[in-house]
């Protein structure tokens, strides 16, 4: 689909005024080049730049205005919410009305912020559309200059942190009618006859504040310091992974070896930050009953270098820690017995900063219970801390001191930075055994906002990025880094959508009536439909914004909910009103036609479309897919072999009979059964060596034995035919 066609279906026609005029300026570069021969000069040039200038100034004044819009509404709805909570234990409590009114307010919020986010992502496109045509069809580069005009008013860098946690505590203070839950955040981690499940999805950026907006509305965001305003670098996490030369590690870690361990150097917040946090991740298969851990426990930054060259003991790192007694005996002997076994490592190992990892963390979770915790990583971003190449990155240090968190780290060459394009959306599910997961997650996950990756992981993405030619494996997901994630939207119950009023009720049974009516004609009708959804909030034709919201969830299944044509909404209507069965009939036809034509994605696909389903190592490279290798696996291999060696024994048998009693021509037709029992065993063997090799080294290969079963039936048939020859 051309850019000029996908904005005008994806944009707010509340907001349509304040888009970049994408077709008017095409068509004037078009118009101009076409009426001097394919010729662009100078002042082209500068009229075109102009009405660019006019256009960024439209956009970004809009912006502005808008974004100071809603923080207003934001700081009003506060002050309400204020007021409504220090009425409850007042002679003139709130009622639930009140808090249904304050949802409606936050909810129409919400979906302002997600058509604001989503507004300024469709015009940065735009503009970069817009010169990208031109820089190929004019021969001036205009690309990087107005780039800088684009930095100066950065509408498109808009960041809704901060918007989305105020808004996060005011919902949930709203949700839970002024008494919103309150513990421990980490509260639920120690219980036991629990199944706990992780799961790994990639976002695309145009999805990420949408994300955060649906989240919200089922879990708070989690706040570790409610004692203090958020402010941007509360969100920021920094990790310095360790391995040595070989990398033995990260070949540990992507084959998931039992036992592979992973070792990181952890802080959150700003550089300044005093308290490091080592930590040790431990892979455990599931077979053998454990799982896979992951343990810390505290440094102060002064230490870090002593502590991991075995100048500072483990017994100096805890001394403080049981002078003061705050925990019991046995945590700090388990804390000794971790830093001893992380010191003995480092040093053994010869284990050094390889990659550091950044990202800033928005986590949502109920506080106190950990059944459903959610995390969404943005700006994630790995650079280079090794000196594999020759260059001393830290010079003796356990980090290197030249970068802070200020992304995205322009003072870095490209080879010491790999920039990651998506969002990480990691959910953590703690549920009893036989319990479902909450519906709204699991709609959540299979929704077009994100790509499930699994057992994605930052350290061997980040090694495989930036040590790319030292190493030799790779993981499954970085050949397919090129292909677009992003998919046709899904209309589900968690979109985000504005409440409905009553006075929109009202208005819509209105137009029922006039359309029911015979004063009116069916031309008439279909422009009061088209004003009415003009009119409506959002953009009526995009799936995203919700425009389809009189119609039931039983018409809506009908149809494909993934690929709706623009003209869906108005034959269901006109199905819901049909007088008679023949017109009803008539219009369930037509909206099917219409779907066949204009809905269905597949006739969408240019022609000569080739979709390449194989993923292919790039050359010199394996891909390690994760493969997990239980002991029973062993235990059915060894069955199988021992089936055909029963197999073999009884034609062996059958073989040593017709030799022992037989006649001289019985003797000759054992021959052909001596034959088949060798073929069994000769084969059986190679079969299982070849087998327990393959699987010891994990590798993803078709086990299937396709040869085998015909090759014994054949010998089989072959013998038994003569022995009827010989006899015969």
């Amino acid at each position: 689909m051309k850019f000029g066609e996908h904005l005008s279906k994806s944009l707010i026609r509340q907001y349509s005024y304040y888009y970049i005029a994408y077709d008017d300026l095409k068509n004037d570069l078009e118009d101009n080049l076409h009426k001097n021969n394919d010729q662009w000069n100078q002042d082209l040039e500068t009229t075109f730049l102009e009405n660019l200038e006019i256009e960024l100034d439209k956009v970004y004044s809009f912006c502005k205005v808008k974004n100071s819009e809603v923080t207003r509404r934001v700081k009003d709805v506060q002050q309400e919410v204020q007021r409504t909570v220090s009425r409850l234990d007042s002679n003139n409590p709130p009622t639930e009305l009140d808090f249904e009114i304050l949802e409606e307010e936050l909810s129409d919020i919400i979906a302002d912020v997600h058509d604001l986010a989503k507004f300024s992502r469709l015009n940065y496109t735009g503009f970069q559309k817009i010169i990208k045509k031109h820089d190929k069809k004019t021969g001036f580069i205009l690309k990087p200059i107005f780039q800088v005009r684009l930095d100066s008013k950065p509408f498109f860098k808009e960041n809704y942190d901060e918007l989305v946690v105020k808004i996060s505590q005011l919902y949930d203070i709203v949700r839970t009618s002024g008494r919103p839950v309150k513990g421990d955040s980490a509260a639920g981690g120690k219980q036991q006859n629990f199944v706990r499940q992780t799961t790994k999805y990639w976002v695309h950026p145009d999805n990420i504040t949408e994300l955060k907006l649906i989240i919200l509305k089922h879990l708070p965001v989690l706040v570790f310091n409610t004692n203090k305003e958020f402010e941007k670098e509360d969100s920021a996490i920094s990790s310095i992974y360790y391995d040595n030369e070989d990398l033995d590690l990260y070949y540990g870690r992507i084959r998931k070896d039992e036992g592979a361990e992973a070792h990181r150097l952890r802080w959150y917040g700003g550089m300044e930050t005093d308290t490091i946090f080592v930590e040790r991740k431990t892979h455990r298969e599931d077979w053998t009953g454990e799982k896979s851990v992951k343990a810390r426990f505290p440094l102060k930054e002064r230490y870090v270098n002593d502590f991991l060259k075995g100048k500072y003991t483990v017994e100096q790192v805890f001394s403080k820690m049981r002078k003061e007694g705050k925990k019991s005996i046995q945590e700090i002997e388990s804390l000794e017995a971790l830093a001893t076994e992380v010191q003995y490592v480092m040093l053994k190992k010869k284990l050094r900063p390889v990659v550091r990892s950044f990202y800033n963390r928005t986590a949502f979770q109920l506080p106190g219970d950990a059944r459903v915790r959610i995390s969404l990583d943005t700006e994630l971003t790995m650079i280079r801390e090794d000196n594999f190449d020759g260059i001393d990155r830290t010079h003796g240090n356990w980090r290197r001191t030249d970068i802070g968190i200020d992304w995205p780290f322009k003072q870095l060459p490209a080879k010491d930075i790999c920039r990651f394009p998506y969002a990480v959306l990691e959910v953590k599910l703690q549920t009893q055994l036989g319990q479902e997961p909450p519906e709204w997650v699991r709609e959540l996950v299979g929704s077009h906002l994100v790509e499930p990756v699994p057992k994605f992981s930052k350290f061997i993405h980040g090694v495989a990025t930036l040590l790319y030619d030292k190493v030799d494996s790779i993981p499954f997901w970085l050949p397919q880094m090129d292909v677009d994630i992003r998919k046709p939207p899904i209309q589900t119950q968690i979109d985000i959508t504005r409440p409905v009023r009553e006075e929109d009720n009202e208005d819509e049974a209105e137009d029922e009536e006039q359309e029911d009516g015979s004063d009116i004609n069916d031309d008439e009708s279909d422009d009061a439909l088209i004003a009415a959804m003009m009119d409506a909030p959002g953009n009526s034709l995009d799936i995203e914004e919700g425009g389809y919201g009189s119609i039931t969830r039983d018409e809506t299944s009908q149809l494909d909910p993934n690929s709706r044509s623009v003209n869906a909404a108005y034959y269901e209507r006109k199905i819901r009103s049909a007088s008679n069965t023949l017109s009803k009939k008539y219009y369930q036809i037509m909206r099917s036609i219409d779907h066949y034509f204009n809905g269905d994605q597949v006739f969408k696909v240019p022609k000569g479309t080739v979709f390449d389903t194989e993923v292919k190592a790039p050359d010199g490279k394996t891909i390690c897919v994760p493969v997990r290798v239980e002991p029973k696996v062993y235990f059915a291999t060894e069955r199988t072999f021992l089936s055909w060696m029963s197999i073999a024994i009884l034609l062996g048998g059958v073989s040593t009979t017709l030799v022992t009693y037989g006649s001289p021509t019985t003797m000759i037709a054992s021959i052909g059964f001596f034959i088949t029992a060798l073929v069994v065993i000769i084969r059986s063997t190679i079969v299982y060596a070849s087998r327990v090799v393959n699987i010891r080294q994990k590798k993803a290969i078709d086990y299937e034995d396709k040869l085998g079963p015909q090759l014994v039936s054949i010998c089989l048939i072959l013998s038994i035919l003569f022995s009827y020859f010989c006899n015969y």
